[in-house]
This record gives C-alpha cells, sequence and structure tokens, in this order.
C-alpha cells in the first residue's frame, strides 16, 4: 500500500530543483496554484502542461512516478469529468438521453477540470519529491513567520504539518501490516467482491483510528521527556538561503500567471 501511493515521499536526484530553498518552492506553488484556478482555455492548460512537463525533467525524476503519484485519484478524476459532462449545457448537443444530455461545451469543461486537476497533482508531487518533510516544515515556517505579529500560533500550525507528514507513511505501513493479518486468516482482499471488500476496508478504520492514538500518546511523551518546548528558541540544522536561483524559479511562476490571465 505503501508504495502506491507516492506523494509525501522524496526522491532524491541530485538536481537544482532539489536544491532551492522550500519558501521558494511553497511560493511557486502558490503562484502555480494561481495560475491552475485562472486558466480558462485549452491554449492556456496546453501552456501550463508544457511548463510543467519541463520542470518535471529538470527534476530527473520519471514521468511514471508523476503518474504513479495520480493514479490514487483517478476514481476522482472521473467523478469530476462526470459531472462537469452532465452539468454544463454549453454548445451543441451531442447526445440527449431523458433527463441528461452531453454538449460540446460540457466536455471541453469536463476535460479542462480533470486536466487542471492532473496538473496540481502533479506539482504537488514534484514539491514533496524534491523537499524532505523537515526542509519542507522549515519552509511553511519561514513563510508564516510574519504572522507572529498578528498572535497567529504559527510554530504550533508547523509542528502539527510536520508531524502529520510523518504520520503518513507510519499509518500506511500499519494498514499494510492489517492486512497481510487478515489475509493470513484467509480475508484476502484482492479476492473478495466489491461488496465485502468495502466492508473489509470500513472494519479497518476502528484498528487503524486506534492505532494512530497510540502513536500520538507515545509521541508525546517522548517529547516531554525530551524537553520539549514548543516555543522557545531553537537552531536550524539548515539555514536557509534565499539567492538568485529561487528568485528566478517563482519569476517563472509569476511569468506563467501573467501568460494564462492574459490569453483570452
Amino acid at each position: 500500500m505503501r508504495s502506491k501511493l507516492l506523494i509525501g515521499r522524496t526522491i532524491d536526484t541530485g538536481s537544482w530543483i532539489h536544491g532551492l530553498d522550500p519558501r521558494a518552492k511553497l511560493t511557486a506553488m502558490l503562484v502555480y496554484t494561481a495560475a491552475i484556478i485562472a486558466l480558462r482555455s485549452w491554449a492556456a492548460l496546453l501552456l501550463a502542461a508544457l511548463f510543467s512537463l519541463i520542470l518535471m525533467a529538470a527534476t530527473r525524476i520519471p514521468y511514471k512516478y508523476y503518474a504513479k503519484a495520480a493514479k490514487p485519484l483517478r476514481l476522482l478524476m472521473v467523478f469530476i469529468f462526470i459531472l462537469q459532462v452532465l452539468t454544463v449545457t454549453q454548445g451543441e448537443v451531442l447526445l440527449q438521453t431523458g433527463l441528461f444530455s452531453v454538449s460540446g461545451g460540457g466536455l471541453s469543461a469536463g476535460g479542462l477540470a480533470v486536466l487542471r486537476m492532473a496538473l496540481f497533482i502533479s506539482f504537488t508531487a514534484l514539491l514533496t519529491f524534491t523537499t524532505t518533510p523537515g526542509r519542507l516544515n522549515q519552509g511553511l515556517d519561514g513563510m508564516l513567520k510574519p504572522f507572529v505579529r498578528l498572535k497567529l500560533p504559527v510554530r504550533r500550525l508547523t509542528l502539527m504539518a510536520g508531524l502529520a507528514l510523518r504520520f503518513i507513511p507510519a499509518i500506511l505501513e500499519e494498514s499494510q501490516r492489517i492486512l497481510k493479518a487478515q489475509a493470513a486468516r484467509g480475508a484476502d482482499l484482492r479476492e473478495l467482491p466489491l461488496r465485502e471488500k468495502a466492508k473489509m476496508l470500513i472494519s479497518l478504520l476502528v484498528p487503524i483510528t486506534v492505532g494512530a492514538f497510540r502513536r500520538a500518546e507515545e509521541l508525546v511523551i517522548s517529547m516531554e521527556a525530551r524537553g520539549f518546548v514548543l516555543d522557545a528558541p531553537r537552531t536550524e540544522y539548515y539555514e536557509p538561503s534565499w539567492g538568485v536561483r529561487e528568485s528566478g524559479f517563482v519569476a517563472l511562476h509569476i511569468l506563467l500567471l501573467m501568460v494564462v490571465l492574459l490569453l483570452p
């Protein structure tokens, strides 16, 4: 199960994107998200797709890993496509069946929605593939630091985000261990019909939830035993540094956003 979920895993290839300051990657992701939301035409979509493919190639990570990262959400993409096709009625009607009709505008809107979601997932995968959870948490802390003046609990938020990223593989390992235990007792998930498979997955929620609470309690005890204080001043193992490459990386994404906004 863990091998199927790639988002959240770091794949170090030594590319220049891996060495960027995490604050630059997070800033670029915000700008990229705005560009993906703003695009409304196929020309803008093709431009964003070409831009994304170039960035993926620069990471030296094979494209198949990005495809695998989007694979767990394929059912959601299909649902979004069907929803758009059935609700958007602009353009020429291609098919009419009872209460529902399929139009050219619905097909175009469904394709745009699915590909927009695929691009967003690909950049999220790029961010996690090229940044370790520790550096990602450090970058998030650096970006949210100005909000300390507004009395926002920045350290608490970044600590929660960092722990959540570290809990993902632990919960997946626990799920895989429970599935193997059930398979050893004769309940193989791959051989069950769809209804029984759904019941079996629902029955996994209780032991997985209990295990997550147990791990959280053990983590709290270990942090208290080591004298952890949330807002205490501490040094960083990696000192963040913003240079020309970081500025250029963010500027490329701002340029993409401007072009997308200017396209008709």
